[in-house]
Parts: structure tokens; C-alpha cells; sequence
């Protein structure tokens, strides 16, 4: 990364910062003045970094991540219905087992081993 890259994310930082300072600096009457100052603080970091070779290669990821994701085959409603059901019928079934399971050995343990049923 270059000298003034790192003078740009420094700056962005620094504008952060500075919209925090201003928040605290405002009197609490003026309450949208001083939310005003960080999201002007932010939004002008934003656009500085998005001026760096940093800002630009993260907008040139994501706009490789958007294309990308354009490219997935989605479910389709009926795949999604279906899967959803098939998920809610093993969980049915798995808690059945799991119970039956849970019955069966405090039934053995203490009834049967322990005779305290």
C-alpha cells in the first residue's frame, strides 16, 4: 500500500473521529445537530476511503461478489417448501426417538435396577 493510501485511511479515521468529538462538543439541545456530525463524519470517511486503492479494490469485490451471486442457482419455492418439511418431519421424528429413548432408560434405571418407581 502506498504512502498517501495510508495518509487516506489516516484522514478517514481521523474524520470518524472527529464527527465523535463534534457529537460530544454540541450541547444536547441541538440533539440532530449532533447526530448530524457523525454521520457526516462517517459518510466523508466513506468517501475518502472509497478514493484509496483499498476503497476501490473492496467496491471492485463486491461488485465481483454481486455478479457471482447472480450466477447461483436458487431453490425454487417448491424445493424450498419441500426441504423445509423434510427438515420439520426429522426433527419430529428425531425428538420421538430421543424421548422414547429417555423414557426407556428411566424406565430401566429406575423401575427396573433402582426399584424407586
Amino acid at each position: 500500500m502506498e504512502l498517501q493510501d495510508k495518509l487516506k485511511l489516516v484522514l478517514a479515521m481521523a474524520l470518524v473521529v472527529a464527527g465523535i468529538a463534534a457529537y460530544y462538543l454540541i450541547p444536547e439541545a441541538q440533539g440532530i445537530a449532533r447526530v448530524a456530525s457523525v454521520i457526516a463524519g462517517i459518510l466523508l470517511a466513506v468517501g475518502v476511503i472509497w478514493l484509496s486503492q483499498p476503497g476501490k479494490d473492496f467496491v471492485g469485490y463486491a461488485q465481483d461478489s454481486v455478479a457471482e451471486a447472480k450466477k447461483v442457482v436458487w431453490p425454487t419455492r417448491k424445493e424450498v417448501t419441500q426441504m423445509t418439511l423434510l427438515v420439520f418431519v426429522f426433527v419430529l421424528v428425531l425428538s420421538l426417538f430421543m424421548w422414547l429413548v429417555d423414557s426407556g432408560l428411566s424406565w430401566l434405571f429406575y423401575d427396573v435396577i433402582l426399584h424407586r418407581g
